[in-house]
């Protein structure tokens, strides 16, 4: 018979859990008797009599010595496991628009690693199980680690992107609570060192430093540099045709041809634009005037800026007034489009010049995305009812007003900014009129330097030409009207 015990059980470690081995041999761990005794059963020893000396023996403790605390054991894998998986569910959702979507590689990359942290997220809910169990893997608690800490890195983005500007945003329900369960899960994990059963814990180390810092790079070069240095023009073009005489009425027919290209390196919305001719009048002398006091009355009187020696009192009356796009239209890089445009002069005209001003108000497309099927809408604010709806901001009763949602190019901006929309206006005797603005459907002032901010986030400018004729020039090809 041999002196040493047929079933040992060792002494409970860190988390009560305790290793028995049977003929030296390790047949398991167990938290409790039932678990023991159930581990004798497999083994084919049911009737095994725990407190018999000779049958087994107990180190750092007998058979009433069972420390585990099961249900602190199971609530904190539970929680592990639950922020995890919600961790990863929010980092796909996030991720996905821009990897499967974005305009630029930076921009794609940035939402792809968003997108593969999910299943590593997933893996160390998988490895929750194991670890807050017998451990049989000796990787459990790194993976589970990695997993925390990818969550961290990432609640704790956005939550600094959130606080920029402190706006409500639904998204903000769930990564503030994931950002307070990280900082729990990094702490307990940091407390009972989980790397320890890595065999290289420097390496580990090292390669999750190492994709922090690529992540955080990818994001900065993608909603920063990148966007600013992109290039981005369209030219445009305004010129008056050959005026043809109208064979009924004693009016001329002045051809306006007009071109719009983009040139830019990106394609762009159109928010507004318009186009509009002026007939010039004025005052003129042989002798002339030059002096400061003319000039002042001049702007004073008519706004005016032009100063002529022989011409005083320079004024512009609207002649024609029209869009080349409709608000919302996508202008890709590379196109280009020409319109020609016709209005009616009397062949006996008091103005000496025309003059033509196109203007165009663009949203570059990889700063920003609008709801074109919104925004493309005209809503007329004096038509009864609807000005309430959609003319809740001064300045756009007796236009037409266009209002949609805009989203930022980068998801990440999106889920920790308020709701952003583009509102335009336009009146064919008062121009057009833009702005971007959190504000436009609750009635609440917008402020000037927030909506200059926001233009600027969302790559909005304006371009436009001006071109001038003579009358007589355009005229010199129609015959005088015959002295009635």
């Amino acid at each position: 018979m041999s002196i040493r015990p047929w079933v040992v059980v060792e002494a409970p470690d860190d988390r009560g859990l305790r290793r028995v081995t049977v003929d030296g041999e390790t047949a398991g761990s167990a938290w409790s008797m039932p678990e023991l005794r159930r581990i004798l059963e497999r083994l084919g020893h049911p009737d095994v009599d725990v407190t018999d000396p000779a049958r087994v023996h107990w180190r750092g403790g007998d058979s009433d010595t069972w420390p585990d605390r099961p249900r602190r054991r199971h609530t904190a894998a539970l929680l592990m496991t639950a922020g995890l998986l919600a961790s990863a569910v929010l980092n796909a959702v996030i991720g996905w628009p821009d990897a499967s979507g974005a305009m630029t590689f930076a921009q794609r990359l940035t939402g792809a690693l968003f997108v593969l942290s999910a299943p590593v997220q997933a893996a160390a809910a998988l490895a929750v199980i194991d670890h807050w169990g017998k451990r049989h893997s000796r990787v459990s608690g790194a993976t589970v680690l990695l997993g925390v800490l990818t969550s961290t890195a990432a609640d704790g983005l956005l939550l600094l992107l959130w606080f920029e500007e402190r706006e409500y945003t639904p998204y903000l329900l769930v990564f503030m609570p994931l950002c307070c369960w990280s900082v729990w899960a990094l702490w307990l994990l940091l407390k009972e060192r989980s790397w320890k059963g890595v065999t290289h814990p420097r390496k580990f180390a090292a390669g999750v430093f190492v994709s922090a810092l690529l992540t955080a790079l990818s994001l900065v070069y993608s909603t920063m540099y990148e966007p600013t240095v992109a290039p981005m023009s369209l030219a445009l073009k305004a010129e008056f045709g050959t005026a043809r005489a109208d064979r009924r009425l004693p009016f001329v027919q002045v051809p306006l041809k007009l071109s719009v290209k983009n040139t830019g390196s990106f394609s762009v919305y159109i928010v507004v634009d318009d186009f509009t001719v002026y007939g010039r009048t004025a005052d003129y002398s042989e002798q002339g005037s030059f002096g400061v006091q003319d000039w002042r009355r001049s702007i004073d009187e008519y706004g005016e800026e032009e100063a002529e020696r022989h011409v005083d009192r320079i004024r512009f009356a609207p002649l024609s007034s029209d869009r080349f796009y409709e608000p919302g239209v996508l202008l890709e890089s590379g196109q280009e489009d020409a319109r020609e445009h016709v209005f009616q002069l009397p062949v006996n005209t008091k103005y000496d010049l025309l003059h033509v001003d196109l203007q165009l108000t663009y949203m570059r497309k990889d700063r920003g995305r609008i709801d074109v099927a919104a925004f493309g809408q005209a809503h007329a604010s004096w038509r009864k009812g609807v000005g309430q709806s959609y003319c809740r901001v001064a300045g756009c009763l007796g236009r037409l007003v266009y209002l949609g949602r805009v989203w930022h190019n980068n998801n990440l901006i999106n889920v920790t900014r308020g709701a952003r929309y583009v509102l335009a206006t336009w009146s064919a005797k008062e121009g057009p009129r833009y702005s971007i603005s959190p504000y436009f459907t609750t009635g609440k002032a917008a402020d000037a330097a927030e909506e200059k901010k926001n233009l600027e986030r969302f790559g909005v400018s304006t371009v436009q030409v001006r071109s001038e004729i003579s009358v007589a020039e355009l005229l010199k090809s129609i015959p005088s009207p015959r002295p009635s």
